[in-house]
This record gives structure tokens, C-alpha cells and sequence, in this order.
């Protein structure tokens, strides 16, 4: 019998093993600044330079800089007098506080909170239940009370979610022709980067966001500027308080957050609310029907657990749930990036 030294060492089990390293080298480069200094210096910079102007060692900061460049996030020329490091394309668009497409603020969320959470895995699996009372020693009974455990946290939470919309934001509002709906409800609509996106594709249409008033007073504050009139706010828990009527309703990512209990229970308000003829647009990362894949969306699914009471859905389970409280002429489009859109018709 060959012993386990000759076995081959699979290339998928070394990459999964790496995975964890590879978020972290980006996560920590985003958050030093590095991509931001790289951008405004307008030329490629020495290790010993960014290492000064960061305020970080020379050493840990030469072993990041030459990880990110084997990451393709910054590309280095070596010279007479060392290497110089620059920005890829990539890292100018995605990683840098200043880009309209920024991912900064998505990835310091999951670098400062979901980890955490995502520390105790093996003990959301064993009890099925968010993480957030061993994560932060708060009562996770209130996920969301929980992941708005503080001001500074909520704005994080916001500011990750309108970075996902600003590359997600239009293909899912393109999905399906909007343009008959010109009253549009954007419920748990957050920081406002998707309504920003709905009256740019459509700019016959106004949009309310529905939120909880703490949130609605900074997306006020910080979000949405105040000469944009076609974006209105209502503050409210639609679980709890009446929802204003519309013509369609957007709920991105909110079904994914909850129970199929309480999604009946929102979607039969919704339909309730809803005037004739109207509609509820479905914004989810949508599993496989055999649950095969997409990994993202499964993986998705795992922080559901370990940070909320839901899971994502595959597109029968969301079309389940709406023909439930009332909605016909279920229609799904696969965007063919993170996240899927289904409408259903009152």
C-alpha cells in the first residue's frame, strides 16, 4: 500500500486552505491605504516610501506589497534603485476609497464584523442560529438590532451595501422592463444606492425608501443628497407598522434575512398594499434548483446562518412564497452575476 506521502496533494484543497490568507492580504491593504496612496502618489512607490507614509514597518510592509502583486492587485517594476509598486486596473476600480465602483466599504464589513461572526461557524451548524451573542456578547434574538448594534456599525453595514449596488445595482433593474411602475417602494432600502439606480434607469419613476428611522436619518444625512427630489423616505418597521401604498415593491436582499414564516407574513402585507396591477421585484442571489451551486450564493447561505435568522432560495422557493401571499405571473431573469431578479404580479 502507498503510504499518504505519495498521494497527490489536490491543487482545489491548497486553494481552499489559502482562501482565508488571500481575503485577509486584500482586507489589510484596503485598510492601511494602500491602493488609496498608490492612486493619489500618480507613480509607482517604493516599499520604504509607502511603509513611511503609512506608518507601518518596512519589513511587513514589503511582504504585503509583493502578496498583492501575486494577487494581480498591484504590479511592481524592479529598478537600480529597488522595486516600485503601482495599482493594477483592478485595484484602481474596485479597492481605492474614491472610486464610484469602490468595494472598500463592503470588504472592512466583512474584514471588522463577518469574520467574526464567521468564527464560530462549527457553533451556528451545531445549534442552527446566528453568532452574534458569542461574537460580540450582545442578544443575537434581534439580528438586526444586533448588526445595528452602534452608529458606527449601522454606517458601515449601509456604506458595504451601497458599494455592492454600485457594481450590482443596474443589472438587476434592467432584469425586467420597470418603466410601467413610476411608484416605486424600496423596502429595507438602506443607505439608497439601489433607489439612486432605479430613478437613473428609469427616471419617470419616484422611489421611497422604507426603513427603520434611525437608518432613514443617515441615509438623509449621508447618503442621498438632498437636490434629489424623485427619492422620498418613509420610516417604519414593515414587519410591525403599515406599508405606504405603491405600485411596485423592491425587496433587495431582505427575504434572505428571515424565516419562510416571516417572509409569508411581509409579502402578505406587501400584497396587501400593493395596488392592482402592481408587482414585487425580488433581488437574491439564487441557488441551483438541485442546490449544486452557484459557491458564492451557497456560501451566502452560510452567513445567513451565522448572521441572521434566513437562508438564500432557489427560484422555486422564492416563487413558493410569493404564489402564497398572493402574487401571479412569477418570472425569474439569471442576471449571470452575484444576484437574480423574480417578479411577481397582484
Amino acid at each position: 500500500m502507498s503510504s499518504t506521502e505519495d498521494l497527490d496533494y489536490p491543487q482545489i484543497i491548497l486553494q481552499y486552505n489559502h482562501g482565508f490568507l488571500v481575503s485577509k492580504v486584500m482586507f489589510t491593504a484596503c485598510e492601511l491605504g494602500v491602493f488609496d496612496l498608490l492612486l493619489e502618489s500618480g507613480e509607482p512607490l517604493s516599499s520604504d516610501v509607502i511603509a513611511a507614509h503609512l506608518g507601518t514597518s518596512t519589513m511587513g510592509m514589503e511582504r504585503l506589497l509583493d502578496a498583492c502583486v501575486g494577487l494581480k492587485l498591484l504590479a511592481v517594476e524592479l529598478t537600480q534603485e529597488g522595486a516600485l509598486y503601482r495599482n493594477t486596473e483592478i485595484s484602481n476600480i474596485y479597492l481605492t476609497k474614491s472610486s464610484p465602483k469602490s468595494q472598500y466599504h463592503i470588504m472592512m464589513y466583512y474584514s471588522n464584523t463577518v469574520y467574526l461572526c464567521w468564527h464560530y461557524l462549527a457553533d451556528a451548524v451545531r445549534e442552527g442560529g446566528n453568532q452574534y451573542e458569542r461574537a460580540f456578547g450582545i442578544s443575537s434574538k434581534d439580528p438586526f438590532g444586533a448588526m445595528y448594534r452602534s452608529e458606527e456599525e449601522m454606517m458601515k453595514f449601509m456604506a458595504g451595501q451601497n458599494s455592492v449596488w454600485s457594481i450590482c445595482g443596474r443589472d438587476v433593474l434592467a432584469a425586467f422592463d420597470l418603466s410601467p411602475f413610476t411608484q416605486i417602494c424600496d423596502l429595507g432600502g438602506g443607505g439608497g444606492a439601489l433607489a439612486q439606480e432605479c430613478v437613473s434607469l428609469y427616471p419617470n419613476s419616484t422611489v421611497t425608501i422604507y426603513d427603520l428611522p434611525k437608518v432613514v436619518q443617515v441615509a438623509k444625512e449621508q447618503f442621498i443628497p438632498p437636490e434629489e427630489r424623485r427619492i422620498a423616505f418613509h420610516e417604519g418597521d414593515f414587519f410591525n407598522d403599515s406599508i405606504p401604498e405603491a405600485e411596485l415593491y423592491i425587496l433587495s436582499k431582505i427575504l434572505h434575512d428571515w424565516d419562510d414564516d416571516k417572509c409569508r407574513q411581509l409579502l402578505g402585507k406587501v400584497h396587501k398594499a400593493c395596488k392592482p396591477g402592481g408587482g414585487v421585484l425580488l433581488v437574491e442571489s439564487l441557488l441551483n434548483e438541485d442546490k449544486s451551486g452557484p459557491l458564492e450564493t451557497q456560501l451566502y447561505s452560510i452567513n445567513m446562518l451565522v448572521q441572521t435568522e434566513g437562508k438564500e432560495r432557489t427560484a422555486a422557493g422564492y416563487s413558493k412564497l410569493l404564489e402564497a401571499a398572493g402574487f401571479g405571473e412569477v418570472q425569474v431573469k439569471r442576471t449571470g452575476k452575484v444576484y437574480d431578479a423574480v417578479l411577481g404580479r397582484k
